[in-house]
């Protein structure tokens, strides 16, 4: 495993986006286990990009702009849920009032956030093939070894995100104001995100 593919996956990984966004907000709202959780569950939302990129699926949809367009409509919806979600919590006595999310709800949240990104399949398409080596016999074991090594990498960093989330937020908590203003703030970034993949082209 070269040195340059470890650098690239630690740039890829640490660049704050859809998924380190959702893992601060569980970290944030609901503590430690559940920025845990969420962790995980955003890199099991990995998993179907890979296995697409691997298999070749990820050139259909590079190729046909009706599977592209479908997909990423399905995204910018979602993104745009997970918006008007965050605002309908509008106060820190809701937040501790309602009960934690159960383990099935916070994993399947977080895999549909990466699930439903086209631009995913796309990136690992064009990401992956570059750091194996052309005639290479073993070219599927590999590539599937670089992904275990993308998938570790980003539960521990979105994990580090989530951690340090829950470590600051009874502080947060106990600031009404500065609650109100995190879920307009996480509520307008999911906007932003999802006009951004709205405007993304193959």
């Amino acid at each position: 495993m070269s040195a340059a593919f470890l650098i690239t996956t630690l740039i890829v990984v640490v660049t704050p986006g859809i998924g380190v966004l959702y893992t601060l907000a569980a970290g944030l709202t609901e503590g430690r286990r559940a920025s845990v959780i969420a962790a995980f569950a955003c890199t099991l939302g990995i998993v179907p990009h890979m296995a697409a990129a691997i298999v070749g699926v990820a050139a259909l949809l590079n190729a046909s702009a009706v599977a592209f367009q479908t997909l990423k409509v399905a995204g910018v919806a979602y993104l745009l849920y997970m918006a008007w979600t965050t605002l309908r919590e509008s106060s820190a006595l809701q937040i501790e009032a309602v009960p934690p999310r159960s383990t099935r709800r916070i994993i399947t949240s977080g895999v549909l956030v990466n699930l439903l990104n086209p631009k995913l399949s796309i990136f690992f398409f064009a990401f992956l093939p570059q750091f194996i080596r052309a005639g290479d016999d073993q070219r599927v074991l590999h590539m599937l070894g670089l992904s275990a090594a993308f998938m570790l990498a980003t539960f521990v960093v979105f994990a580090a995100y989530g951690l340090f989330a829950a470590a600051v937020r009874n502080h947060v908590l106990t600031r009404p104001r500065v609650l109100v203003w995190m879920r307009r703030t996480f509520a307008g970034a999911f906007v932003a995100l999802g006009a951004k993949l709205a405007l993304t082209q193959r």
